[in-house]
């Protein structure tokens, strides 16, 4: 990464070529961000889609661990270089494939970060995508207004929280930037919604329940759904392997289908029941 000024005209040349820009907020951490993006960008790459998947949290990158790609590198072309493939259609960039080390830290101030996302969208070889999914860090700094500027013409954010009370303060706040950044908000993902027990079967709402409906309803903005605590998703997530591949069958793997068509019917201007 370097602090000449960039050519923003490669940054327009290739978001020409992808069809839907998806933005992953929220506005505290330990949320379940970064799973949501995950699951989202992998359940749209089962569905035959060609995905690009950019981990834009230049401060704590992890996905790269959550998808098994920590050796992985990007490869150098004369034209940039080209993001590391998951799948046939599934495509990953992150701050984290570049590190010497993957626990050395990443002390930037806002421009150098700001010249490393130009970087990430400009010069890496995302060719066609039907979809590209970036994950943001938590709040509402230097990461997601740079891509709010960079990106003028997303179809939106999708902001990820937890049912609480106290989650949904910073929820509102999300929502605010987004709407000041005169980006949509394609809806709200309640993450940690409930866990069944294994033994009785009987749903706990451990986290309490309903906040995520409540914020949709006070901001006129669509709940796309709610996936419930399950033991699997940390699991595959520390032990590199997508989920929703792996745990089709779950309570878990169908909410992120459901969330995943709910965006197909908004990014084609469709109503969400």
């Amino acid at each position: 990464m370097n602090n000449k000024p960039y050519d923003d005209s490669k940054i327009t040349k290739n978001l020409d070529k992808i069809k839907h820009k998806i933005l992953v907020l929220s506005g505290k951490g330990g949320v379940g961000k970064s799973t949501v993006s995950v699951n989202i960008a992998l359940a749209l790459s089962e569905k035959g889609y060609n995905v690009g998947l950019l981990d834009s949290d230049l401060h704590g990158p992890t996905i790269p661990k959550m998808l098994g790609m920590e050796e992985d590198k990007p490869e150098p072309t004369e034209a940039g270089f080209n993001p590391v493939p998951l799948s046939p259609n599934l495509k990953v960039m992150s701050i984290g494939f570049l590190l010497q080390d993957k626990d050395s830290p990443v002390i930037w101030r806002g421009p150098l970060k700001m010249g490393a996302i130009k970087q990430f969208i400009g010069d890496c070889n995302w060719g066609e995508l039907d979809y590209l999914i970036i994950d943001l860090p938590p709040g509402t700094g230097d990461e997601p207004l740079s891509i709010a500027q960079i990106i003028p013409k997303s179809d939106g954010a999708i902001i990820v929280t937890t049912p609480q009370d106290v989650a949904l303060v910073s929820v509102r706040k999300s929502i605010n930037f987004v709407k000041k950044m005169n980006m949509p908000v394609v809806g709200i993902v309640e993450n940690m919604s409930g866990f069944k027990c294994p033994h009785c079967g009987k749903s706990l709402d451990i986290f309490k329940t309903g906040g995520g409906l409540k914020a949709s309803k006070d901001f006129d903005v669509p709940l796309l759904g709610k996936v419930p605590l399950d033991i699997n998703i940390v699991k595959t997530g520390d032990s590199g392997e997508p989920f929703v591949f792996k745990n089709k069958g779950s309570d878990a793997a169908k909410s992120f289908v459901e969330i995943v068509e709910n965006i197909e019917k908004i990014v084609n201007k469709k109503e969400v029941k």
